[in-house]
């Protein structure tokens, strides 16, 4: 993480000094004064969960190891941005994301054994947000948001009856997302490549003292990693 925000503000005021001093054409002028566009997006993502361990993993002298796992999904959505203001957009930008959060145990009963426990997810994430734009440099312009999403779990296990060996995970979560990405002007288009964390607050965890993977486990809380490709018209 800290790699990428040090590529991200070594790119940043190179793109600014090289658009500034590029002689080029002004690419859809009348696009800054819309008062609303629409958009897809496709994303990549870095997922996992942040965990907290319960008392009964120090109590526990089978399981050894529990801790998450960052794995690689993707994302299908769509936007909708509103004009505020020269400078503020209100942004809704719903998406469809297959991710996994997985987590890793180290046992020594009955047997000594790693174990990885795949926990799938299919959101419906629906986050509205706060977009700063910055003044326009030639055909590119720099932004952040920041905002609140709402997530629900269409393959949640949480009504699993058969989970001696599951970890049960809640279907919905609420969290916030922060991001910054650019705006390329193309003659017919905009290019937006963005960075975000979206982070969840809820507790994800469906507690059960039976389940004994998810017993030394008191809090899941999700975590994502996201870098987006916006096409707004």
């Amino acid at each position: 993480m800290f790699h990428l925000l040090r590529l991200v503000l070594t790119v940043i005021p190179a793109l600014f000094v090289f658009q500034a001093g590029a002689q080029t054409n002004m690419n859809m002028l009348d696009h800054d004064s819309k008062p609303y566009y629409f958009g897809i997006t496709l994303a990549g993502n870095q997922s996992f969960f942040k965990l907290n361990h319960s008392p009964a993993f120090l109590a526990d002298d089978s399981i050894m190891i529990a801790e998450p796992l960052k794995t690689i999904g993707f994302n299908l959505g769509l936007l909708a941005n509103a004009r505020l203001s020269e400078h503020f957009d209100l942004r809704f930008n719903p998406q469809l994301i297959f991710a996994s959060k997985n987590l890793y145990y180290r046992e020594t009963y009955p047997k000594p054994q790693d174990t990885d426990k795949k926990i799938e997810s299919i959101l419906l994430s629906f986050p509205l947000q706060l977009k700063f734009k910055s003044d326009r440099i030639g055909n590119m312009r720099v932004y952040v948001i920041g905002g609140l999403k709402y997530d629900y779990d269409l393959a949640s296990n949480a009504r699993a009856r058969r989970a001696e060996d599951l970890i049960k995970i809640k279907k919905s979560d609420y969290g916030y997302e922060v991001g910054a990405g650019f705006e390329f002007y193309f003659e017919s288009f905009i290019f937006s490549p963005e960075f975000k964390i979206s982070n969840g607050l809820g507790n994800m965890l469906v507690k059960d003292p039976n389940l004994r993977y998810a017993n030394v486990i008191d809090k899941l809380q999700s975590r994502m990693i996201v870098f987006s490709i916006h096409l707004e018209g």
